[in-house]
This record gives structure tokens, C-alpha cells and sequence, in this order.
């Protein structure tokens, strides 16, 4: 269970991720102990995933970004919507949706010809029926 410290901490580190536990730790009004001891068991409980760098893929010459919205047949388990997503590296994160569509994934690839060949696997991949492609233009996120 979150209280509102370890949630004031996430907020500092999605805004952050390379933040020092001794500024998140002033910023919570904690010293550094209780706040490392904090952010290790909001990883070791699955709650922090990892750290990365956000990279605006627009600004970068010849990669495409895109969503493509996923429709699957049947009543499929979680387990298996996302299970095509470890085997094709262009995907990045696939969110489940309730409704319509099922799911939708983020692709990077290398040219609008690779984005192609990615969607014409997911496509042949049996457990997806239908699939709509957004390329991205410009992107722009909140960070906290």
C-alpha cells in the first residue's frame, strides 16, 4: 500500500528519474535512509520498473514512431495480448484497454518501411484481428 510519501517520491521521479535520493529526501521532508529504504521497496515490489531516458523520437532523423490500436479475437487473458510484444522488439509498451480498441502499442522503428513490416507481423500473428496505425508527429508528455 502507497501512503502519500512514497507517492510524492514517484512524482519526483517520473519528473526525474536521475533526482538524487538526498534532493527527493529534502523535497519529502525525510532524511536519506528512510527514503533509499523507501525507493528500494518500491522496486523490489514491482512499483518502479526501471529508469530510462525520455527520447522525442521526431527529433531524431529516420525513426518512426507510432500507436497502433490492437484488436484481438475472443476472450483472450491478459497474459496472452501482451505475450506478441516479447518477441517483436520494435514494440515498446502495450497498454489493455477496456472497450474498443483491446489494446494499443507503441512501435520505434527505422523507416516507414520497418514500422510496415512490424505491423504485418503483429497482424500474422494470430491472436490479432484487426489493427489501426497512428504514426506520431510531435509529441509532448507531462512529467509528474
Amino acid at each position: 500500500m502507497l501512503d502519500e510519501i512514497d507517492r510524492e517520491i514517484l512524482r519526483l521521479l517520473r519528473a526525474d528519474g536521475r533526482r538524487t535520493v538526498r534532493d527527493i529526501a529534502r523535497q519529502v521532508g525525510l532524511t536519506v535512509a528512510p527514503v533509499k529504504r523507501r525507493i528500494q521497496r518500491l522496486e523490489l515490489t514491482g512499483v518502479i520498473t526501471g529508469y530510462a531516458a525520455q527520447v522525442d523520437t521526431t527529433k531524431m532523423d529516420g525513426e518512426v514512431e507510432a500507436i497502433v490500436e490492437l484488436r484481438v479475437g475472443g476472450n483472450l487473458e491478459l497474459e496472452l495480448i501482451l505475450a506478441f510484444a516479447e518477441n517483436v522488439p520494435e514494440v515498446v509498451e502495450v497498454l489493455t484497454l477496456a472497450g474498443d480498441p483491446d489494446a494499443i502499442a507503441r512501435i520505434r522503428a527505422r523507416s516507414i518501411h520497418d514500422l510496415q513490416r512490424v505491423v504485418n507481423v503483429l497482424r500474422t500473428d494470430g491472436r490479432v484481428t484487426g489493427t489501426k496505425t497512428l504514426v506520431v508527429l510531435g509529441a509532448w508528455s507531462r512529467r509528474s
